[in-house]
This record gives structure tokens, sequence and C-alpha cells, in this order.
């Protein structure tokens, strides 16, 4: 795919070392040295892992102690943020207004910049094929709407920690959450009401989780949360969200609340048999009146 890639050099971003410098300069990669260096850039689809290689590749040719670069939303950092400043604008069909800031231990020659402009094109196809591939993995897992896991990903989640719990005799609790009346609101103030709704529904999960936990939108107004811990640790979890509902003022002036249901693992437990277990702590707990949380032991 040809992502049209056009470096923009700016004369005003550079600093020239006197031109005897460029005498010490270490010498450019020859076409041996370009190949490995292509084929390492191209051996790894994760932006930060290819970003990194760059960087290790340039500080062998080159006075470098760091760099940052902006790509989109993507920010990558390595190395060091100290030396000389010298910046550089990409042109890129898929990430327009792309910026690469070089930290340097000198100012660099024109020999110099010759070299890191011959492996800054290098550079320019691998990242970005690693950070298109990132963005597709990420609509693949993500819900669009509030950004948590979609069902599939926690199809593949649920059973990776099901799996390694009764490998290692871990704890482990799955959350089962949905909105009360949800479809009362849909009907009586529209779709783009609920969307709202359910967006700052993730959002305050999101909040609520520590970073060991997973949270997943997996149909309409059901969501699940995997935790790493105990039943303890869910109920203290359900309390949790419970708690911003009720202080959340867009919530509380719509009359928005969940009813949340939680299981911990059982010896021999698979994926469904946690999950049926915490669905059925959530009937509990809408039969229990709604807005408010329910475990099962057993």
């Amino acid at each position: 795919m040809d992502y049209g890639f056009a470096p923009q050099l700016y004369p005003e971003d550079y600093r020239y070392s006197p031109m005897g410098n460029a005498d010490v300069a270490l010498p450019g990669p020859d076409q041996a040295a370009l190949l490995t260096i292509i084929q390492q850039l191209h051996s790894s689809l994760d932006p930060r892992t290819v970003f990194a290689c760059f960087g290790k590749t340039l500080g062998q040719y080159l006075p470098l102690a760091g760099i940052q670069a902006q790509f989109a939303d993507l920010s990558l950092s390595w190395g060091k943020r100290m030396g000389v400043s010298l910046r550089r604008h990409l042109t890129t069909e898929q990430f327009p207004g792309s910026v690469l800031d070089y930290r340097l231990t000198e100012p660099l020659s024109p020999t110099q910049i010759r070299t890191l402009q011959t492996l800054e094109t290098m550079l320019i196809q691998p990242l970005i094929n690693a950070i298109s591939y990132q963005k597709m993995s990420e609509q693949a897992m993500f819900d669009s709407l509030t950004g948590l896991g979609n069902r599939h990903f926690y199809g593949q989640s649920i059973k990776q920690a099901v799996a390694r719990a009764n490998r290692h005799q871990d704890n482990l609790a799955l959350i089962v959450l949905d909105l009360d009346n949800f479809k009362q609101l849909n009907d009586s103030y529209g779709h783009q009401f609920g969307d709202a709704v359910l967006r700052q529904f993730g959002a305050l999960i999101k909040g609520a989780i520590r970073n060991t936990d997973q949270a997943f939108r997996i149909g309409g107004d059901e969501f699940v949360i995997i935790v790493r811990g105990n039943i303890e640790s869910a109920a203290i979890l359900c309390e949790r969200v419970l708690g911003k509902l009720a202080r959340g003022g867009f919530f509380s002036r719509n009359k928005i609340h969940t009813s949340l249901g939680a299981a911990q693992i059982q010896a021999g437990d698979n994926q469904d048999m946690l999950y049926e277990r915490a669905d059925r702590a959530l009937y509990q707990a809408k039969a229990a009146g709604r807005n408010c949380y329910r475990v099962v032991n057993d």
C-alpha cells in the first residue's frame, strides 16, 4: 500500500556543525546494513518496538540521545529528553501533520543530516504499518461507543483468566451489570440519548475498576467486569460503581440506576459456569428492587 511519504526539510529547524565536523562523523550504513535495518523494522507490528528499533539504529550512526514522536493520537518516546533539539515534520497520507523531535548530544553536520534523511525514510513504512495494525486490532477488540472491550474480546479474556485461575488457584470473580429500565429510557428519550447514557456509563466503569481488572460491553446495556480478586474484592467494586452512579450529576438528574451481580470462580468452573452464577446474582439484585448488587458464593 502506498502511504505517499514525503519528508519535508525545514532549514530553520536544523543546527549545522562547522563543515570540518563532517570529517569525524560516523560513517553511514552501507547497502547490506540498510537491508538488515529494513528487516528489523518490519519484524514487529508493535509501534513501540519499531520505534525503539529505529532509535537504536540511529544511535549507531548519529549523536542521538532520544526521540519523541506524535502520529495522530499516538505519542511515542525513546531515549532521553535532553540535548540539542531538532524537529522534523513528516507528511503521510495516513497521519498528516506527524512530528519527530530528535534530541542530540551535539548538532548534526550536513553529512549526518543526509544519513538521518535516509534512515528516517526507511522508518515510515514499517512504523505506519504497525500503527495501522494496532488501530485495526483495537477496532476488532473494543466497543466503538464506550471504548470498553467488546463481546469478542471478552470471550478471549475470560477464557484466559479462568484457565490461569484454575492452573494457579488464583482468585477470580466476575461482575455482570446492566442499566435498570434502559429500554424505557431509549423509548422515552430516543437512541441518541441512550447512546449518551451508555458512553457515560462506560466512562464511569473505567473510572471505577483497578488496573488489574477488565471491563467489557457485551451487548446493548449489558456489561461485565473481570475482577482479579475474590468475592470481597468484587463486592467492593460493586459498591464503588453504585457510589459513583449516585454522585454523578448526569445519572442523578435522569434517575439512571444499575443492578449488579457477582460470583467467584469455584474449582472446576469454566467461563460459562462463572457467568451463569454472576448472572443469577444479577437477577437477585433485580428482584430485590434494582439499584443494588448481590453476590453468590455457591
